[in-house]
């Protein structure tokens, strides 16, 4: 079992950035893939970014168009991801997650362990 606390999120103008954090309970944390999923408001929740075991393959959106940058500690358990050139759209809650194993995936489904996520509010 796998426990996820995601923190830094909160309010920005637009263009500003944020650093999202999220930390692992699992002393086999390296073993595991990661994610960063987000979820807007009447929105279905959707991939962000991914990096595998290692931190040496990375996956992102479309849309975030070198904005983002996912990154991850295996000493400290963290992942996190780097938000900048933030907009009005980006507002969401922000979700990580743990796919056990060497592959990256970018489907709600493929994820098991999920936290409670971290509110995101983008101002215009």
């Amino acid at each position: 079992q796998v426990q996820l606390v995601e923190s830094g999120g909160g309010l920005v103008q637009a263009g500003g950035s944020l650093n999202l954090s999220c930390a692992a309970s699992e002393r086999t944390f390296s073993s595991y893939s990661m994610g960063w999923f987000r979820q807007r408001p009447g929105k279905e929740r959707e991939f962000v970014a991914a990096i595998n075991w290692s931190g040496s393959i990375t996956q992102y959106a479309d849309f975030v168009k070198g904005r983002f940058t996912v990154s991850r500690d295996n000493a400290k358990k963290m992942v996190y991801l780097q938000l900048n050139g933030l907009k009005p759209e980006d507002s969401a809650l922000y979700y990580c997650a743990a796919l056990q194993g060497l592959r990256i995936g970018v489907r709600v489904e493929e994820y098991v362990y999920w936290g409670q996520g971290t509110q995101v509010t983008v101002s215009s």
